[in-house]
């Protein structure tokens, strides 16, 4: 992903597919991402209908403004039929969703098979990947690697738990997110958090996305609009954040190396390309307000 391509992925909502008169409310939340859930937020009895709202939908409003917050879907897992029948319908639409979140991920194979259809199709759409299995959390580098069109992965903490056979609570998915965090930080894409369910705890909600961002989380899917607002001052850059990156960027410019010097310590290049992505995602957000 070039510097260019960076863009603020602070939070994000979704919006069940059956549901389509609550997606331009979602948009204007706040939040970075909208998505439309074919998936858990749809019964098993509703998903072709809802399905068929979804094309309805992106057929009328289009894919959306390239500044204004992503849209994208959730689909069902490419090894049930609802999932293949969700790719069907995408392939078939007249204006397909820009990007989709594949659910259930299982190995590098499946991405690449994606891929490579969509691009057959002349399709550009964008992949967001959950790794939310013990299959994909094994797999979890490779699949962050297998395609040009992951722009993040999406740490899914409840069914890790329950694959893992313990309980989603921070410590006990510790080892698992750092391993995603590693996954998502070696492709160079960004990687959002689990959604914290209690609405009513709002400081264990910041809590929890301080502690994500610590470790190199980038943002947090929310489950409620009130929640969005912490999550975006959490995810943002601060103003010191901005100015260092801005002070090692012109740094780099003027070495003439792979290094470049800080306040008297050596900064290394593969830093660049961080401070590449603070200054992007702040400018972005600037734009925005």
């Amino acid at each position: 992903m070039t510097a260019s391509a960076f863009r603020p992925r602070r939070s994000l909502i979704f919006v069940p597919g059956d549901k389509p008169q609550m997606f331009p409310k979602a948009l204007r939340t706040g939040a970075d991402i909208v998505c439309i859930d074919l998936e858990d937020a749809v019964a098993r009895g509703d998903k072709d209908d809802a399905r068929e709202r979804t094309v309805a939908l992106f057929a009328e409003h289009g894919p959306g403004d390239p500044d204004g917050p992503e849209r994208q879907v959730r689909i069902n897992s490419l090894h049930t039929p609802e999932g293949l029948k969700d790719i069907t319908a995408f392939v078939d639409a007249p204006v397909p969703p820009p990007a989709l979140m594949i659910a259930k991920v299982k190995s590098r194979g499946e991405i690449v098979l994606l891929d490579d259809l969509l691009g057959e199709c002349g399709m550009d759409t964008r992949f967001h990947v959950m790794i939310e299995t013990n299959e994909a959390l094994d797999a979890a580098y490779a699949i962050a690697q297998a395609s040009d069109r992951i722009d993040s992965l999406v740490f899914g903490a409840i069914d890790m738990a329950a694959d893992l056979r313990t309980t989603p609570t921070w410590e006990n998915m510790f080892y698992a997110r750092s391993r995603v965090v590693h996954a998502a930080a070696g492709a160079g894409v960004d990687l959002l958090d689990v959604p914290w369910l209690d609405l009513e705890d709002m400081e264990g909600l910041e809590r929890e996305a301080r502690a994500a961002a610590s470790l190199g989380v980038t943002g947090k899917a929310a489950i409620h609009p009130k929640q969005i607002p912490i999550l975006n001052e959490v995810f943002c850059p601060s103003a010191e954040e901005i100015e260092r990156a801005r002070s090692i960027i012109a740094a780099f410019e003027n070495a003439t190396g792979g290094l470049a010097v800080i306040d008297g310590k050596l900064i290394e290049k593969p830093v660049l390309r961080s401070m590449q992505r603070v200054v992007a995602i702040a400018e972005r957000i600037v734009e925005r307000t």
